[in-house]
């Protein structure tokens, strides 16, 4: 039987009409119509945040935005032609494109803010993170607590626009030493001239929180709340500060800076940033906190791994480490 004719006896016995004829093409007039209207690319993303439980917590990880950073230029103990190649090997671009995260914890009775993004300070490449809180139901004005990690821009420069506290109501914890490297005169003066900038950005960022009384210092390893406590690993900067958080017995380290770049700094530990205060210190930091994360087997997110920064690290036959990410999962925030 020809399709013409099939179609006949088709419409005939009111199993199709003409309109599901005019979609496939035949027996009308005219040329079908094009499926949709021509709008153009639409060039943006869906705002980006993701949730998953810990415990009776829940963690939100939120996007401020992305920068391009040309690592083969940046990288120390390991050669520019090293850089490229570990990146090309992980499907990464050179400018490379690093994602800056934030997290938020809400413990039920506290909403604790891990960093606080770069706010203005990379242009459009950052400042996404309120947008994003927005966007995952929560307000500036509710956040109880800001954590840094660290004073660098991309974390502290979101604290405040234009002088003002953009988290009106919340105290922001910080490790003392960091806060003092960053409001010392000769520190700053014999920084590196990549670093200079970093201190005049971290002074602006806290001051009107002191100003309000709404800073506090902590010293090394403690515990700052319930279930939340600090790890020193001040290499990166003389404060740099991983944060631990348990409930009911589920785990997860913010690791803040303990790596930029994954597809470099896991296979090759040693393997620094010009960002780093003391190199050394860092890299040695990087190598013994990535082994015991891999042996515990720990759950970890991240500051600079592709958004939302979630995974685990696994140990590789080649001394080296490997990204794992968290799975996505939906039935984790419903049971």
């Amino acid at each position: 039987m020809g399709i013409h004719k099939t179609l006949s006896t088709l419409m005939a016995a009111g199993v199709i009409g003409s309109a599901t004829l005019g979609l496939v093409g035949c027996g009308g007039s005219h040329a079908a119509e094009p499926m949709g209207a021509a709008r153009g690319l639409l060039k943006s993303q869906a705002p980006a945040f993701y949730r998953m439980q810990l415990g009776d917590y829940e963690l939100t990880a939120l996007s401020d935005g992305t920068v391009l950073l040309p690592l083969d230029q940046m990288m120390s103990n390991i050669t520019p032609a090293e850089v490229r190649a570990l990146l090309t090997a992980g499907f990464e671009a050179h400018p490379t494109e690093t994602s800056i995260n934030a997290f938020l914890v809400n413990t039920g009775s506290k909403l604790l803010l891990i960093d606080a993004g770069a706010g203005t300070l990379f242009g459009t490449s950052g400042g996404r993170l309120i947008d994003n809180l927005k966007a995952a139901g929560y307000d500036p004005d509710e956040i109880d607590a800001v954590l840094l990690t660290h004073l660098h821009g991309d974390h502290s420069g979101g604290l405040t626009v234009d002088g003002k506290r953009v988290f009106p109501n919340a105290v922001v914890y910080v490790d003392k030493a960091d806060r003092d490297y960053r409001f010392d005169p000769q520190a700053e003066a014999a920084a590196p001239a990549n670093q200079k900038n970093m201190f005049p950005q971290s002074r602006a960022a806290l001051m009107p929180y002191e100003a309000a009384g709404k800073v506090a210092l902590f010293q090394g390893a403690g515990e700052l709340f319930p279930g939340v406590e600090t790890i020193p690993a001040h290499g990166h900067t003389p404060g740099h500060t991983l944060f631990h958080v348990e409930s009911r017995g589920e785990k997860i380290v913010f690791f803040a800076d303990l790596v930029h770049v994954a597809a470099v700094q896991l296979p090759q530990p040693q393997a620094t940033i010009n960002f780093d205060a003391n190199e050394s210190a860092a890299a040695a930091d990087r190598l013994g906190m990535l082994e015991k994360f891999a042996d515990d087997r720990t759950l970890v997110a991240a500051a600079h791994i592709a958004f939302p920064g979630l995974g685990h690290v696994r140990s590789d036959k080649a001394g080296g480490f490997q990204w794992i990410p968290r799975y996505y999962s939906l039935q984790g925030l419903t049971r």
